[in-house]
């Protein structure tokens, strides 16, 4: 590998520099983090609306889903990990604290970028075109939501479908 990335002020690498080449994606909330206990800001009835905020902004207290992590430990170390997921960036900080805490390997995290709020199926598709246009080629990777999984379909990634139970079928 000899093609260094650059990359959206969205994004962060874990160490630089860091080479162009083949990756692995995760998913945060549902692949990496268990969100089931901020679901319920999500829900939307009467005149309540859904509180994207505080359901970000709890992102610190998730608990690891224990397999997916073990996962990331198993993959070929000459695999970069991208984490590739909708929160805001504005949660950067907390969101790298819960990386630390728990010791998850990853070495690329790419947010949504400030300002952004697009559908996340249209933010990964743009995400995705901009990974691969950065040189890395994305091998597989792993989402709870079907409009994602569609989504790395479409753009020739393989991905794995991981149940969370916060979309519905």
């Amino acid at each position: 590998m000899t093609d260094r990335v650059r990359v959206p002020d969205s994004w962060v690498w874990r160490k630089e520099p860091v080479d162009a080449g083949p990756a692995v994606v995760f998913d945060i909330d549902g692949v990496l983090a268990d969100a089931a206990a901020r679901q319920h800001l999500l829900e939307a009835s009467g005149t309540r609306r859904r509180n994207w905020n505080a359901f970000f902004d709890a992102a610190g207290e998730d608990e690891v889903i224990a397999e997916v992590a073990r996962l990331t430990e198993l993959l070929d170390r000459d695999l970069l990990l991208v984490l590739l997921t909708a929160r805001p960036v504005r949660i950067r900080d907390l969101t790298l604290a819960w990386l630390d805490r728990h010791d998850l390997r990853w070495d690329l995290l790419v947010m949504r970028a400030g300002g952004d709020f697009s559908p996340s199926p249209e933010m990964k598709r743009t995400a995705v075109r901009e990974l691969q246009a950065a040189g890395l080629d994305l091998r597989l990777a792993f989402e709870d939501d079907r409009r994602n999984v569609e989504v790395f379909h479409a753009e020739g990634v393989p991905c794995v479908y991981i149940h969370s139970g916060y979309y519905e079928a």
